[in-house]
């Protein structure tokens, strides 16, 4: 099966599936740190990008000094913030209240999310790709969820 994806978003695209109905999926900007809106009411899939803000909620960036010299050192450092260091915290808390790790919380509350039918999330090594990969069968708690969202906030 083909899908077209659309990977802006607002008022053109909520044009363009009237007139045409082409898309099937969307590719917003969204995660535990940037929670921009997204037409979820278009019965489109939603994949978005950058589900781990560029490495960050995996916490291997936690300082500058972690990010110097790294390929998305740059990237990153605009979570280097009171809101970014808070949702850290939270993803530690969940991490270890769930076994697990912080990239593989991050992902699991983008799956828990309504609507979200594939985050993505890039690794670079296989060790991070099992990872990830078991964010698809870790079921956050609520208290979890709730703790997450209102950290993002």
């Amino acid at each position: 099966m083909r899908a077209v994806e659309a990977s802006t978003y607002g008022a053109r695209l909520r044009e363009a599936m009237k007139t045409k109905p082409i898309y099937t999926v969307l590719q917003p900007h969204y995660n535990l740190v940037e929670r921009a809106e997204y037409e979820a009411d278009l019965g489109l899939g939603v994949a978005p990008y950058f589900a781990l803000a560029a490495g960050f909620l995996s916490g291997k960036y936690r300082n500058a000094k972690d990010a110097e010299g790294k390929a998305r050192g740059g990237l990153v450092e605009k979570y280097f913030n009171d809101r970014g260091f808070a949702a850290l915290a939270t993803l530690d808390e969940a991490a270890k209240e769930h076994s697990s790790t912080p990239a593989r919380v991050a992902l699991a509350l983008l799956i828990a999310q309504p609507g979200i039918t594939s985050p993505i999330a890039s690794a670079t090594n296989e060790a991070q790709f099992e990872d990830l990969a078991g964010a698809a069968n870790l079921r956050l708690s609520e208290e979890s969820i709730r703790k997450l969202n209102e950290a993002s906030a």
